[in-house]
């Protein structure tokens, strides 16, 4: 019978050392913020150098970004791609709050690290994302951190509110076409060589030349934005609409909707603003930037008109507006309300049309007038619905409603 003998390994087998880094941030670039993270990167390039069995893989810090968003740091993408690369088994980082304060951002580069074998450990909240509960421990986490994001988002604003309400807060923007922010003075300075672009942009606009004929003109004399870009015709109707040019501010055209994926918004009522006069000398008298707001609504008229029944007929079937409808026949002019919903592709509806002579005649009944006024009807009606068998129903702004019976 064969005899059998185990053989012994010669050699000891030796264990594969981690590759370990660690990620640090912080949201300010202040000095003392700046320590804090020159401290955290001495603090993990000695503890991984000194542990046995960790292999140093480097420290990734970024500084001056907030923690909201991922896309931004190019510290956190760098670490990322070295991941991706095989070049971290495992990342270390003081909290949940430094890695990410967004819930879903965080999660999603969590589970995608743990699937290419990523470990990554959270060593305030003691979570360890190979664990059997650091998935639930940091969604729960996770959902503090951008809650606290959120908090510390409303404190800030409501500073900048106060501050707005007082006139103590400074300018966002530092320089703009004609003026640089002095710091010293806290107000707008006179660039008087941007001034006079402006100057002529205004006149240019009062003598009843369009835009695009502004942009043309100052872009062949060699005048440029502040970005050292041609002019162009948004750029041109943001700039005339701007009070700075007659010496005030007004704060808060724009606020931040969500702290989260940091969406800017134009504010359309949602919030106060603060209108700030005679804060700094105008290079636009006031008389001029008043005339220019006006040639901006007779020429937004003429090309966008509107009419008494605008905005007041909605359709009572799909909920959609009416809106108005010329059209010629044999040389003969038409107009007719019909349902916006008809001319929408993808959409339609079948509820009815009415001429515009029909709807001031019914109008008329309605109002008890000898004839329309237009006046008297853009002062009394509200809205006009128009029901599914062609009647009409007339409500009025004191409440009342009237119903017009298609025969």
């Amino acid at each position: 019978m064969a005899k059998i003998r185990k053989i012994e390994p010669q050699m000891p087998l030796v264990k594969k050392r981690q590759r370990v880094a660690a990620y640090a941030r912080v949201s300010r670039d202040t000095e003392r913020l700046m320590h804090s993270v020159s401290a955290q990167i001495s603090y993990y390039s000695n503890l991984i150098q000194h542990h046995p069995d960790w292999e140093y893989a480097g420290v990734y810090a970024d500084t001056g970004i907030s923690g909201t968003g991922i896309k931004e740091r190019d510290e956190f993408q760098r670490m990322l791609a070295d991941c991706e690369n095989g070049k971290i088994d495992i990342i270390l980082t003081k909290s949940i709050s430094r890695f990410a304060r967004n819930t879903v951002d965080l999660l999603a580069t969590v589970r995608h690290l743990k699937a290419i074998g990523v470990e990554v450990r959270f060593e305030k909240e003691q979570i360890n994302s190979f664990s059997g509960d650091g998935e639930l421990m940091l969604s729960i986490l996770a959902s503090f951190a951008q809650e606290e994001s959120r908090s510390i988002s409303e404190n800030c604003k409501w500073g900048i509110r106060k501050r707005f309400q007082s006139g103590e807060i400074g300018a966002a923007n530092k320089h703009i076409l004609g003026y640089q922010y002095d710091e010293d003075l806290k107000q707008y300075v006179v660039i008087p060589e941007e001034a006079e672009i402006v100057k002529r942009m205004f006149r240019l606009y009062l003598e009843k030349v369009s835009l695009r004929a502004i942009c043309d003109e100052l872009n062949d004399m060699g005048y440029r934005t502040i970005n050292g870009m041609l002019f162009q015709e948004a750029a041109i109707n943001s700039l005339l609409h701007n009070e700075i040019y007659a010496g005030d501010i007004r704060r808060q055209k724009c606020y931040i909707a969500d702290p989260i994926n940091k969406t800017k918004v134009k504010n359309q009522g949602e919030l106060s603003q603060y209108y700030m006069a005679d804060c700094h000398e105008a290079i636009i008298d006031r008389e001029t930037y008043a005339l220019v707001l006006q040639e901006f609504e007779r020429r937004t008229a003429m090309l966008n008109p509107t009419y008494c029944f605008t905005g007041k007929i909605v359709c009572g079937m799909c909920g959609s507006p009416y809106t108005r409808k010329k059209s010629k026949v044999k040389g003969k002019t038409y107009v007719h309300w019909i349902c916006r919903a008809k001319k929408e592709v993808g959409r339609t509806c079948k509820n009815h049309n009415f001429s515009e002579i029909n709807l001031k005649k019914i109008s008329v009944e309605i109002l008890e007038l000898e004839e329309f006024d237009e006046d008297i009807f853009t002062q009394q009606i509200e809205k006009i619905t128009v029901l599914a068998d062609g009647s009409l129903a007339f409500k009025f702004y004191e409440g009342r409603t009237k119903v017009w019976q298609k025969a």
